[in-house]
């Protein structure tokens, strides 16, 4: 089991120039705050790290912002996408005057749907993960221009599409 303090002793051992803190918001857009390394230390694994949970769009009204980040060292990775070394982690949001689990963090949600698959009997694992989604066009135009700025996107399954491009039958 990772701990706090092998994170500290990782980031040192590895030289780590970063730890990326991570979460997702309830509409399942991942959240985040770069802390340099010098700045972690043993206290935010014990007591988290503050933030401002009204800037995230659905969660608190400005007058009871305050929201912490417990930042879970057992989910700790290298992130390869960064031009410097960092570690990436995944948070828990919890309230701040009572470090219970806030009842809007998809993790959490996710944590009690586990605990209640396991003590109902049904099942002993829960496989969570994001929808992969995307989109393939058969044509994108765009311009960028000073007096001309737009795109235009074509493909056989658009109700829109161009006579050039026929539906298949």
């Amino acid at each position: 089991m990772t701990t706090g303090a092998d994170i500290i002793a990782r980031i040192k051992d590895e030289n780590i120039k970063y730890l990326d803190i991570r979460f997702t918001d309830l509409r399942g857009k991942l959240q985040h705050v770069t802390l340099d390394a010098s700045v972690v230390d043993a206290d935010m694994f014990e007591d988290g790290v503050m933030f401002d949970g009204s800037s995230i769009a659905g969660w608190k009204a400005i007058n009871e912002s305050d929201m912490v980040l417990m930042p879970d060292p057992t989910s700790v990775y290298i992130d390869p996408f960064f031009a410097a070394s960092t570690l990436a982690i995944n948070c828990d949001i919890l309230e701040p005057a009572t470090y219970q689990p806030y009842n809007r963090d998809p993790r959490s949600i996710a944590k009690k749907a586990e605990g209640l698959v396991k003590s109902s009997g049904i099942g002993d694992t829960v496989v969570f993960g994001p929808e992969p989604e995307f989109f393939i066009f058969d044509d994108v135009k765009y311009s960028t221009t000073t007096y001309k700025v737009g795109f235009q996107i074509d493909s056989s399954e658009l109700p829109t599409n161009n006579a050039r491009l026929r539906r298949r039958q």
